[in-house]
């Protein structure tokens, strides 16, 4: 029972409604109601009290075309990382459009079909894959798989659904060593040193280039974990199971990160997004699935093409050292 973004549109549209005032020229944004899923134990509603503040004056007629718009305003792009590109963290990532990664979110399930949403630490959950850019909004969610379910599985259904995550040629994202290092998906090298907590102040600098690289693509990558961390801190109903039947517990996931993107586009800055308290929420980094998968090949002209890069910047690495 996977849900896409696609199919979330109408229940993220009929969970939210337009209120005017006695003159029908206020307009403001609410959740809908109490029986709606939405609400149901969301943290996230004092920020939506946030946007209802927001409101603007619109006439009746522009209600159901707001609702429209709202939609799309949650909707983000993954633009790739330019050649001119000053970001110290995604310069040396020509062409990415983000990273990439699944997260386990607990649901409630019949009896019968625990097993196959149980994980590997014996929690009933579904494996949810999302996709940001670098700005940390969701491009492309994926959810209701079977907590079984390996990151392959997950992967190769989005990238073969008739809603399938769009990588334009000559474009890629970001994943971790739980995946294939394979054309439009640029991952560590494996056996070495990765996560951003292995490069703590203190750690040994890097020995050679794959080190170097793995450490250069775990601060870029980690901005997926990043976007997992602030749906789960925003989100209470994310960390605990539902009542909800599954197909609704799922449009519930989705329609949370149409939110978050819709909210992160109208705040200057998140105040949810603490460092230190946002790490909690964050994966651990053992989520990913240790064996290989299939859903892409790696190529001879994907490992090189990996090499060169992971080589030039612990070149200019190396040479800045020595300046």
């Amino acid at each position: 029972m996977d849900i896409y973004f696609q199919d979330t549109f109408h229940f993220f549209v009929t969970s939210l409604n337009g209120t005017a005032d006695d003159n029908g020229q206020r307009l403001e944004l609410r959740l809908k109601d109490r029986d709606s899923p939405l609400p149901h134990r969301a943290a996230g509603l004092a920020t939506a009290r946030k946007v209802k503040e927001r409101s603007c004056r619109l006439s009746p007629v522009a209600v159901d075309v707001n609702h429209q718009l709202l939609v799309l305003s949650a909707l983000t792009q993954a633009t790739p990382v330019e050649e001119d590109c000053l970001d110290p963290t995604w310069r040396r990532f020509k062409g990415c459009l983000g990273a990439l990664d699944g997260t386990y979110i607990e649901v409630t399930v019949p009896e019968s079909e625990k097993a196959k949403y149980r994980t590997r630490k014996g929690k009933i959950c579904t494996n949810v894959l999302g996709v940001c850019n670098r700005e940390m909004g969701f491009v492309y969610v994926l959810s209701g798989w079977e907590g079984s379910a390996s990151d392959s599985r997950v992967l190769r259904d989005a990238i073969t659904h008739r809603n399938s995550l769009k990588i334009p040629h000559g474009n890629y994202y970001l994943v971790d060593a739980g995946y294939t290092n394979g054309p439009d998906f640029l991952a560590p090298y494996r056996g070495t040193r990765y996560h951003v907590r292995e490069w703590a102040q203190g750690a040994r600098a890097p020995r050679n280039h794959q080190e170097y690289f793995n450490r250069v693509h775990s601060s870029a990558r980690n901005i997926i974990e990043r976007c997992f961390g602030l749906l789960k801190k925003r989100w209470s109903i994310l960390r605990s199971p539902s009542f909800y039947p599954l197909k609704t517990q799922s449009q519930i996931i989705i329609a949370c990160c149409l939110l978050q993107n819709f909210i992160r586009k109208s705040m200057g800055m998140d105040p949810e997004e603490e460092g230190s308290i946002l790490d909690e929420f964050m994966p651990d980094g053992d989520e990913a699935q240790d064996g290989m998968i299939d859903v892409v090949e790696n190529t001879n002209e994907w490992t090189h093409w990996r090499d060169n890069i992971a080589t030039e910047m612990y070149e200019e690495w190396h040479i800045g050292l020595m300046e």
